[in-house]
């Protein structure tokens, strides 16, 4: 990550104090001086006014003329991280950070989680949420805050609804999990169902605003938000010493930008890195083309991360702290192993998304430097998907393994026979199916699919090598 100083002691800035409906009071974003702007990183070259600002950021007024280089004022640093910090003092938990052995192994120096799953309404999402919340006027608070997400986002804002006394309405994907569904309601928001995608459920929300006058919560394109979500950063330096290398999940990148807009403050030695799904992967053509580029299709388990365009306030704060290799994606097979790992050997219950930054120590445990810090963001899985993930986990892992065997005599005992060496040889049977009628074997044999439980890739080898020594046909897959 790319050093950055904080703001000028000369850079001025004003303040006002409000109080919320629960009586705390409520610091604003701090405002730069248009008269001595920040220039942001400082060793960034200044751009020429022929060519317009990077999105999400914005020309410093009046500081320019015809020709003159622009200085450009980024829309979060870290002084709004710090400033948003005493707004969530009573509201959200400051999450525990465990190593973990296996992945300090795996990587060769420590590895630490940071476990935003543990989160009130299980994610990251309630800091972003209240922060950006709290600042309205209570005017505006009281025409109600509007949301669209697939679930962590939804459950933030309604968080943040209920604790400042406002309305709450949440437009969620058709599809959505029900888990996710039915704790937004339990916090005290409406929900409603519109689009397949977090994006067509986004466009929901505008118009509800435009037609009721109620205030859109984005789930990571605005500024408060992106600040909020930064505390997690703040808290994790302080948690791990000597931290070199922080791993966050990215979808629309609000913790991302948090992140890095906090630690170029206070630790900028620390590199910030972005995880996403390689079948939602929206970043790394965005940051290539300079602007955010809209992909046509996503598909992965990672619902949480899955969204089609980086939001303009994160892109700007990511585009100028970060470079374009601290974003990196995962596959479906990483995030699946990482699940599966989490759960058996950190006895930790997270969803796809909250598990891609594990995703990426396991891919290449060698591109980290340690210690090594990893937000766990959110663990707010349907139990249904959570089965579905673990055989899939467990397949990626080498652990299960499908096999057709052939030459089987079509005589009593021959089929128990067979599954006599298979436990022989430590395999355990998940399915069997015998069948007469196949074309690929001879009169007086059948064939018989196995579907078995090994215990790693070795292990399954070893089991087909068994099979094949004792004279059966054995094929993979």
């Amino acid at each position: 990550m790319r050093r950055c100083r904080r703001a000028s002691s000369s850079t001025s800035t004003t303040t006002t104090t409000r109080t919320t409906t629960a009586g705390r009071a409520v610091p604003p974003r701090p405002t730069r001086s248009a008269a001595t702007p920040t220039r942001w990183p400082p060793a960034r070259p200044a751009r020429r006014a022929s060519r317009p600002p990077p999105d999400g950021w914005t020309s410093a007024p009046g500081t320019t003329a015809p020709g003159d280089p622009v200085t450009l004022v980024p829309p979060v640093g870290p002084e709004d991280v710090l400033a948003a910090r005493p707004l969530l003092e009573h509201v959200v938990r400051r999450t525990p950070v465990v190593r973990s052995r296996a992945l300090s192994d795996l990587v060769g120096g420590p590895v630490h989680l940071k476990l935003e799953n543990l989160q009130r309404g299980g994610s990251f999402k309630v800091r972003g949420a209240y922060v950006r919340a709290a600042r309205l006027s209570e005017a505006e608070r009281s025409r109600g805050l509007v949301a669209a997400s697939a679930g962590n986002h939804a459950q933030g804002v309604a968080i943040a609804a209920r604790e400042l006394g406002a309305p709450a309405t949440v437009f969620m994907p058709v599809g959505a999990s029900l888990p996710k569904l039915e704790a937004t309601g339990r916090y005290g928001a409406r929900v409603e169902l519109a689009g397949t995608t977090v994006d067509e459920a986004l466009v929901a929300a505008r118009e509800h605003v435009e037609a009721t006058g109620a205030v859109l919560v984005h789930p990571f394109d605005h500024p408060d938000v992106v600040a909020g979500q930064g505390t997690v950063g703040l808290e994790l330096v302080e948690q791990v010493a000597g931290l070199r290398t922080v791993l966050v999940c990215l979808g629309g990148g609000g913790l991302l930008a948090g992140t890095a807009a906090a630690l170029s403050g206070v630790a900028p030695h620390v590199r910030v890195v972005g995880v996403q799904a390689a079948q939602a992967a929206a970043w790394p053509g965005s940051l290539a083309a300079g602007r955010p580029v809209p992909l046509e299709r996503m598909s992965t388990m990672a619902d949480g991360i899955a969204v089609a365009r980086p939001g303009d306030v994160p892109f700007g704060v990511v585009r100028a702290l970060m470079a374009p290799t601290d974003v990196v994606t995962v596959s479906e097979e990483d995030v699946s192993r990482a699940l599966l790992l989490l759960l058996e050997r950190a006895k930790l219950v997270v969803e796809p998304g909250g598990a891609a930054g594990v995703a990426a120590l396991l891919a290449d445990p060698s591109a980290y430097e340690p210690p090594v810090g990893v937000v766990v963001s959110g663990g707010n899985v349907d139990p249904l998907l959570l089965m579905r993930v673990i055989r899939h986990g467990m397949a990626a892992a080498g652990r299960f393994l499908t096999l057709a065997v052939r030459r089987v005599p079509d005589r009593p005992g021959a089929l128990a026979a067979l599954l006599a060496l298979v436990a022989q040889v430590g395999a355990d049977v998940i399915d069997v199916g015998h069948g007469r009628t196949s074309e690929r074997a001879a009169v007086d044999e059948v064939e018989v699919d196995l579907r078995l439980q090994t215990q790693g890739p070795a292990h399954a080898e070893g089991v087909v090598a068994a099979l094949r020594r004792a004279g059966y046909e054995v094929h993979v897959g």
